[in-house]
């Protein structure tokens, strides 16, 4: 029999994914175009490419279906590396999260709680494309891309409409198709693969450009053809939004270029290529101006996309200084945590300190150790407020989020929702030492200085 927690749990997601289908009734192909992170050379600067389809949904990762009452769809995508499979169907809400209920998203990770919701949700669901390691250990390979993309980069999502026919005709043919890899950066790659799913749905709508990405398909070029395509037909409904990354210790990503587009604009190859050659450099400026690669800015956007709440408009610059000018104000009556450097150093230390988990309704935490004794804080908005939460902890993870959503930025990535949730947590969190005493919940810290908890004086 389900406990009054459990029922509760299940109406808020219900409600959720109600919300959230309502907005997406029609089904839909939407380009994900995914921002690169880290600092592999200026090729992995195009990004990755994904494509979301409302109305298929994923049976197991490599057979699809129709999508039942309530269902978000799943995300397809190309992987090189993944149990040598060409492609993997993942729902979104793990696709993006590594999380099945968007109520547990985490407001805030480190790279430890992104590898634990990671490995959790792989046991789960993911043993057929990326099974245990021959000792038991996480297995190595890339499949760490299938899930929790939004951990790593932000995403721009480009929907066009789709039909019931053509989704069934879409199912049909990619169930009985070979899905064997045979990944090749050049030739076939993710935004290959994108731009063959969006052509099955409306052939000839997506293409390469054989002078601005030298010939390779990329994400960015994928989305410039399909935002053109809808231009072309208006009558197709059509839908421009962001998927924000969530914030946290890791490095934030990069905005996404073309090949021709990367080369320019990576320092270390094009100054040495106008030293020993500025006819070749010049070519290659001609060639970025004439194509128009850079005037496409994909993060023109203003929809934000909220796990919870579907799409809402972003947070407009007025209102953004507004935050900024608050929160500098309140984090600076506070000696303790008087610059955002030091907010985000502190908070690092911290989560560098703690051991993900999760609570018993399922929603990751945090387990802090200091002087032989334990606290659990929860990171996700329904846990985040606990009672056994340090709140100077929980203070500075809020700070430390707000700060990443109202940083510097043309456009701002964030909507306005999002923001007065945080800003109502942080407010909250300043009166908990007070409420706590009051209600007599309150459990105190160990013996000691905060310094211990936050990991300040660790060696």
């Amino acid at each position: 029999m389900l406990s009054l927690v459990q029922l509760r749990r299940g109406i808020c997601a219900c409600f959720a994914l109600a919300t959230f289908s309502a907005v997406l009734a029609n089904a839909s192909a939407v380009l994900l175009l995914e921002e690169p992170y880290g600092k592999l050379g200026f090729f992995t600067a195009t990004g990755h490419a994904a494509i979301y389809l409302s109305g298929v949904c994923a049976e197991t990762p490599l057979k699809l279906r129709r999508c039942q009452a309530g269902e978000l769809g799943a995300v397809i995508s190309r992987y090189d590396g993944v149990g040598g499979y060409d492609w993997v169907a993942v729902p979104l809400i793990p696709y993006l999260y590594a999380v099945e209920n968007p109520a547990d998203v985490p407001l805030f990770v480190d790279g430890k709680v992104v590898s634990f919701l990671r490995n959790q949700y792989r046991r789960q669901h993911l043993e057929m494309v990326a099974p245990d390691a021959a000792n038991g250990e996480v297995p190595g390979g890339n499949w760490y891309e299938l899930v929790g993309s939004a951990y790593d980069r932000t995403a721009y999502a480009f929907e066009i409409e789709t039909s019931a026919e053509q989704d069934a005709a879409f199912i049909a043919a990619y169930n009985v198709r070979p899905n064997v890899s045979h990944f090749h950066t050049v030739s076939r790659n993710c935004a290959d693969f994108a731009k063959d799913v969006i052509n099955f749905y409306y052939p000839k709508a997506l293409h390469r450009s054989v002078v601005a990405d030298v010939g390779i398909t990329t994400p960015k070029q994928m989305a410039k053809t399909l935002v053109k395509f809808t231009s072309r037909h208006p009558e197709l409904e059509f839908t421009r939004y962001v998927i924000p990354q969530i914030p946290g210790s890791g490095a934030r990503s990069t905005p996404v270029h073309g090949v021709v587009e990367s080369f320019l604009k990576s320092k270390k190859y094009i100054v040495p290529s106008a030293i020993v050659s500025p006819v070749f450099a010049g070519c290659v400026l001609a060639v970025y101006e004439g194509t128009g690669t850079g005037r496409f800015d994909p993060s023109r956007l203003e929809l934000v996309y909220n796990p919870q709440r579907g799409l809402e408009p972003r947070l407009d610059q007025e209102d953004r200084r507004a935050y900024q000018i608050e929160l500098t104000h309140l984090v600076a009556a506070d000696l303790a945590r008087v610059t955002p450097t030091r907010v985000e150093k502190t908070l690092s230390r911290t989560l560098n300190a703690a051991a993900p988990g999760v609570d018993a309704d399922g929603r990751p935490l945090l387990r802090l150790t200091a002087e032989n004794a334990t606290a659990n804080f929860g990171i996700a908005e329904e846990n985040l407020l606990r009672d056994d939460s340090p709140p100077q902890f929980i203070q500075e993870l809020l700070e430390a989020r707000l700060y990443e959503e109202l940083r510097k930025g043309n456009p701002a990535k964030i909507s306005k929702s999002d923001i007065e949730r945080d800003w109502n947590l942080l407010q909250k969190s300043l009166r908990m030492p007070d409420e706590q005493v009051a209600t007599g919940n309150s459990k105190p810290l160990p013996s000691g200085t905060r310094s211990n908890w936050t990991g300040e004086n660790r060696p």
